[in-house]
């Protein structure tokens, strides 16, 4: 059973982290940018030729790791999945730069016996002008851990979708080597590239990483709204529902709101839905999230 006092308690110690263009250019292609070689919009993020940064390669950085390994906050490891994924943009983010984050543990739901939910937050700051770069809302769903009694902190509630067909639909092809790409990002976890650990997983084959699915989401935001315009992407969230299988084709449908997108994504060759209640903030003028870790 998860230890509630030792979450509320926990220290995170101070993540640091300097990223090269290098590493910002890789990110992106392993959301498949460049795959269309004439397309000049998708060459900013793989091209070192003013080069820009994907928002969602904020939530790699000044990455906390494993921390819920440890003994006394009572978490059932092997009964954990990657619940949902948040961050906000309070600038945009350099396709280079040198990091500090400040992290707490922003939450914990008790969702009884279905489970339990681990909120963690951290926002990345420049080391130089400490200036605000990045919010990240990173939430682990404890599936064996819940019936615990005792709740702190708030997340935000999804919205439900819009019943009306959506205004745009965007299909992204992921490559049959996408999982095995995505893991030079530091997301080691053979869960995405041993056939035999995916099948004690219960998994045919291995799958692809929740948030390379999340980053394509930004992507086909990218393209089929933004007109590949980063700046104008100032949050994106959502919650994961399935997993997908490297070489499936995911449809992205959204649906434009005053001042934000929403969406869901689909492997409509299974029927099933991978990303549910997905929001964007799109442009300027919106507040910087609760979940912000002061520095």
């Amino acid at each position: 059973m998860l230890n509630v006092d030792a979450l509320e308690g926990w220290e995170f110690p101070l993540l640091e982290q300097r990223y090269t263009a290098d590493q910002t250019m890789l990110y992106a292609a392993t959301l498949g940018f460049g795959q269309d070689p004439l397309s000049a919009g998708q060459l900013r993020f793989v091209y070192e030729k003013e080069l820009a940064a994907v928002p969602t390669f904020a939530a790699i950085l000044c990455h906390p790791g494993r921390w819920t390994a440890a003994p006394e906050l009572g978490v059932t490891l092997t009964k954990t999945v990657h619940g949902e994924q948040r961050v906000f943009l309070h600038k945009p983010l350099p396709p280079e730069g040198d990091l500090v984050a400040r992290a707490r543990v922003h939450a914990v739901q008790d969702k009884g016996e279905k489970g339990a939910l681990i909120h963690a937050a951290r926002t990345l700051y420049d080391r130089a002008g400490g200036d605000p770069v990045a919010s990240i809302l990173h939430s682990t769903f404890c599936r064996a851990d819940g019936g615990f009694g005792r709740e702190f902190g708030t997340v935000p509630k999804a919205e439900p979708l819009p019943e009306r067909a959506p205004d745009v639909v965007v299909d992204i092809e992921t490559r049959p080597e996408a999982a095995v790409l995505y893991r030079l990002n530091k997301d080691r976890n053979p869960l995405h590239i041993d056939p035999d650990y995916a099948a004690r997983a219960g998994f045919e084959r291995p799958i692809l990483h929740g948030l390379c699915t999340w980053g394509l989401a930004a992507r086909a935001m990218l393209e089929g709204v933004l007109e590949h315009d980063e700046t104008g992407l100032r949050s994106i969230e959502a919650r994961f529902s399935r997993p997908v299988f490297p070489g499936e084709t995911v449809r992205f449908l959204i649906w434009r709101e005053d001042g934000l997108c929403r969406f869901r994504a689909r492997v409509e060759a299974r029927d099933v839905t991978v990303l549910d209640a997905g929001r964007c903030l799109i442009g300027a003028g919106h507040d910087a999230p609760e979940y912000m870790v002061p520095a």
